[in-house]
Parts: C-alpha cells; sequence; structure tokens
C-alpha cells in the first residue's frame, strides 16, 4: 500500500466508554478503517482532558475516570479519507473530528533480501 506525499491526517477524539452496536467505538472505528483498507489507525489513550461538556476526566489515583479521552489517528490520501468520512458519521454520536493536510516523509521499510 502506498500513501501519498501530500495525504490527509483524520483525527477524532472521543471517549473510552463510547460504543457502538455494543462495541467499543474506537474498535469499531479501527476496523471500519481495516476494513475499507485505510493506510493505518493508531488509537492514543490520553491521562487527562476534557471535551464539550467541560467535565475532566482523569487517570489521577484519586479520581480514576473509566472514560478516559480517545484519539484515533488516520493518515491516507484525501480520497480515501473522504470515502471513510460517511461511514464515520454514521458510527458517531458525539465527538470531534479534524482534517489536516500532511506531508508523509517515510511510510513503512524497504524490505531487503539477504545474500
Amino acid at each position: 500500500m502506498k500513501i501519498p506525499q501530500q495525504a490527509t491526517l483524520l483525527r477524532i477524539f472521543i471517549g473510552e466508554s463510547d460504543r457502538f452496536d455494543g462495541v467499543a467505538l474506537h474498535e469499531a472505528i479501527v476496523l471500519k478503517a481495516r476494513e475499507m483498507h485505510l493506510a493505518g489507525a493508531t488509537v492514543l489513550r490520553g491521562p487527562m482532558g476534557y471535551g464539550l461538556s467541560s467535565r475532566l476526566h482523569t487517570a489521577k489515583i484519586l479520581r480514576l475516570s473509566e472514560d478516559l479521552p480517545l484519539v484515533i489517528e488516520i493518515v491516507d490520501s484525501e480520497d480515501n479519507i473522504n470515502r471513510f468520512l460517511p461511514e464515520l458519521e454514521t458510527m458517531m454520536s458525539s465527538g470531534l473530528v479534524t482534517l489536516e493536510k500532511v506531508q508523509v516523509l517515510k511510510y513503512g521499510d524497504t524490505v531487503t533480501t539477504p545474500g
């Protein structure tokens, strides 16, 4: 799989407790991205954050949250990301979705055969 040098970063901000069809939303999003052959997806778990409600979510020992912030990042061509967005729309009831242009410097490694 090849990503163009000029690509798009899709960043999705959700909560750890968000669900879609009985499955963790972050898992559903990553599986849908994989099903649609997007280049890759990474889920990042944040130790602290807040969103629209201004409710603080934190991993501090005295206030252990079961709804920590998650960020899902997907980088691919603009066309592939745009093809994915309607699917994402059906999965999310709340959250923040951003897009930005990125320059891909490297994707994967060149495999060489010893010999």
